[in-house]
Parts: structure tokens; sequence; C-alpha cells
């Protein structure tokens, strides 16, 4: 004789079980969702690191002379980079952190110098007064050719998303103070520059 719930069970034992069965779906279906959860997250993670490892559209440069010619490359790319959409990166080593210092008056020797436009001998270039003059004719044929000076530059890199980063062991070789930099800009070791390099596709020592 078949046996009908609704009348023949107790309706105490009925909410019971269902209750029961109701509690085992729910766990059931939770269990599920966090084993779906955590395949996802295993994924995004390995999927995130290949990315950091290969990363597209990144450039990563080395700024380690101080002078007002070798100045300029490091921040030309890297706001060029920006202006086309490239994630970049200066790291200023050695002398290279002399850019970045506050009212800095960078200055180009001509003595030894023989890729100047101005041809100078070494022995008028070693005259006292003509560095001064030296970079005072530069700075005046790139002002001629409308180029942003380096203060303007470091501003620009700045406001475009350009990451200045000085490199902490020089400032502590060379006595100078966080203090004495340009505010904006991000302090680190090699580490910082190495974990940052590795995932550019464009890496440049000037």
């Amino acid at each position: 004789m078949p046996i009908n719930l609704d009348k023949d069970v107790d309706p105490k034992l009925k909410a019971y079980l269902n209750k029961y069965i109701d509690q085992r779906i729910m766990e059931a279906s939770r269990q599920v969702y966090d084993a779906v959860n955590k395949k996802i997250k295993t994924v995004e993670d390995k999927v995130h690191s290949v990315e950091l490892k290969a990363h597209k559209n990144r450039c990563a440069i080395i700024a380690s002379k101080g002078t007002l010619d070798m100045a300029y490359p490091p921040l030309l790319l890297a706001t060029g980079a920006r202006s086309m959409g490239i994630e970049a990166s200066v790291f200023f080593t050695l002398y290279g952190v002399n850019i970045l210092k506050k009212q800095a008056n960078l200055k180009v020797a001509p003595i030894a110098n023989p890729a100047m436009p101005m041809p100078l001998p070494n022995l008028i270039g070693a005259l006292p007064g003509m560095t001064s003059m030296a970079s005072m004719m530069m700075k005046g044929m790139f002002k001629k050719q409308s180029v942003p000076s380096i203060k303007e530059l470091l501003d620009m890199s700045r406001e475009s998303g350009v990451k200045l980063v000085a490199c902490q062991m020089t400032l502590d070789v060379l006595g100078i103070k966080q203090k004495d930099l340009i505010d904006g800009i991000e302090f680190g070791g090699l580490a910082t520059f190495l974990e940052y390099g590795m995932g550019a596709t464009v890496t440049l020592f000037v």
C-alpha cells in the first residue's frame, strides 16, 4: 500500500526532513561554489603572473649620467613612450641622480667632446668659463627647436605617468638626501629596476 507523505508522515518529522534536505542541498551547493571559485582564482593568478613576466608596451630606462646633453635622451624617450600609450619608468643611478635635484643646473663640458656641434679645440675648451658658455649655447639650440627644458621634461614625465625612480644606494654613497630631490619621485634599489625591467619589452641604458 503506497504511503501518502502528506497524510501518513508526522508533520514535525516532515518539517525536519525538509529542513535537513534543504541544509544538505545548500551545503553541497556551497562546496561546489567554493571549489569553482578556488579554481577560478588559481587560473586568474596564473594569468596575472604570465602578464607580469611578458608585459607588453613597457619601457625601462636607466639614466646614469648627469650632464645636460645626457639628461635629454632618457626623459624624451620616456615621455615619448607615454604619448604612445606605453608604460615607462626611468631609474636614475650614479651621476644620473643629479637630474632630479631641485634647481639642478646641468652643464655640458666642451673639452674632450668632439661630437659637439660647436667645434672647440681642447685647449680652448679647457679655459675657465667655456663649460658655462657651451652649456648656454646648447640650451639655446634646444630652445630654438622648441625642445622643452629638462625641468619641463621632468614635469611632463610626472604628469604623464612616467615612474621616476632614484637609486637609494647612489644617494647614500654621494651623500644626497631625499629632500634634495624634486617631488613626485620614487626611491628604490637595483631590485626595483630589475623587477620592473623583467616585464619590459624595451630596456635602455643611457
